[in-house]
């Protein structure tokens, strides 16, 4: 059964807010699929200017062709959820629960369509004042724990599927966070969030199990593909893993592909395969930092293990095509990073390969297979300093340290 915001009243003009209204189709949809009937909420075409709206269970938000759902400019749209089920909000990146679209503990749920998901990123951001700026040309007109964190926002969820859609001009906050959710499928979507912006990250998994996304072209300010375990938002631990993610085309000002940060718990049994990746800072990034100045850190030692990469492509990469470090800040917890594939890897950019554990915790069993890194001077690959996250990237030295159990084979090198 489809229901229209149109008929609760939304005008679609792009100018009233329509927030009400989408609302008011997504519980009566809900109220049906409550009887088990499927139920689906139809934006068709024009554009529907809203604040935050939540999702029901059981209901499919359809965003046609010709539609779009427009972030409002006004950031008293997007207040903080109330009494969140699934996640204490002090605990929480930003310490905020705060998204366009928010899912909370919800079942058989869907955002499907060939429509767009607008997050109005370039109301709550304003180009650097200074002419020497360096990193990414523009910053937040709030502080970053005032502005929006996240576009979509996905806590203990079961039976997702993410389909089709255009996510775009983000607001310097996470395209999609899918926080401790199983059985998720995303497929065929686009993300265009202007590089330019900080903190832009493109599709986010966090301690979520079986995974698979696949076909999708995202382009971004920051980390385009996340998978992590930061646990502390929720009543327990939870591991990240099975997570499956192939054929997709890739642009970030930071990371292509990030696994881990600081504190994360357990990530394992992940898979990348056939990614494209142009014009981005670092490659592949196994990074555990220090204690971060902010809230988005982990309650409990880091372990990675079981990974493959295969049949990378990266073209232009502006520092690392593989950055693997454990910083030695002592607050900064690791149990082991061990058994990672990387089965033809072919990249081209400004630095080799980074990888530098620590004397008690060094990277164990990394194998390299069929993989060519060819390093470009930087003539070939000018203005890095105003290439997002590569005027941190390209501080440290490239080097191999604390690297046990490494293996190359067939003829796997790196190339000046």
């Amino acid at each position: 059964m489809d229901f229209f915001p149109q008929d609760f009243g939304a005008r679609a003009d792009g100018a009233t807010k329509d927030t009400a209204a989408i609302q008011a189709a997504i519980d009566a949809a809900g109220e049906v699929s409550g009887r088990g009937r499927p139920a689906r909420v139809v934006l068709s075409p024009g554009t529907f200017l809203s604040g935050a709206i939540q999702l029901r269970s059981g209901v499919e938000l359809h965003i046609a062709k010709g539609a779009r759902l427009l972030a409002s400019p006004d950031i008293a749209d997007f207040p903080d959820w109330p009494s969140p089920r699934h996640v204490n909000p002090a605990n929480l990146p930003r310490r905020r629960s705060a998204s366009f679209i928010f899912a909370d503990e919800c079942e058989d749920i869907a955002i499907t369509g060939e429509g767009s998901i607008d997050g109005n990123g370039s109301a709550h951001v304003r180009r650097k004042a200074d002419p020497d700026w360096t990193g990414w040309e523009f910053e937040r007109i709030l502080p970053m724990e005032k502005s929006l964190p996240r576009v979509v926002f996905l806590a203990g969820c079961r039976n997702v599927r993410l389909e089709g859609f255009r996510l775009e001009n983000g607001p310097a906050g996470w395209g999609v966070w899918i926080h401790d959710c199983d059985n998720v499928s995303v497929r065929g979507m686009t993300v265009r969030c202007d590089v330019r912006y900080p903190n832009n990250d493109g599709l986010h998994v966090n301690c979520s199990r079986d995974v698979e996304i696949s076909d999708c072209d995202i382009e971004c300010g920051d980390d385009s593909l996340v998978v992590r375990a930061n646990s502390r938002s929720l009543r327990e631990n939870k591991t990240c893993e099975r997570v499956n993610i192939h054929d997709c085309r890739v642009r970030s000002w930071a990371s292509g592909i990030r696994i881990g940060w600081c504190n994360d718990g357990t990530i394992r049994n992940c898979s990348f395969r056939r990614i494209a990746m142009r014009d981005t800072t670092n490659g592949i990034d196994i990074v555990m930092p220090g204690m971060p100045n902010n809230p988005d850190y982990g309650r409990e030692a880091t372990l990675i293990e079981d990974l493959l990469f295969e049949d990378i492509e990266m073209d232009g990469i502006y520092a690392h095509p593989l950055d693997a470090k454990i910083d030695p800040d002592p607050r900064t917890h690791v149990e082991a990073v061990r058994r990672v594939t990387l089965r033809r890897v072919r990249a081209t950019g400004l630095e080799p390969p980074h990888i530098c554990g620590l004397p008690d915790v060094p990277f164990r069993d990394f194998t390299f297979e069929d993989c060519d890194f060819r390093q470009v001077p930087d003539s070939e690959l000018p203005g890095w300093k105003r290439h997002g996250a590569a005027i941190i990237g390209r501080t440290h030295p490239a080097r191999t340290e604390n690297a046990v159990g490494f293996r190359f084979l067939e003829d796997s090198l790196a190339r000046t």
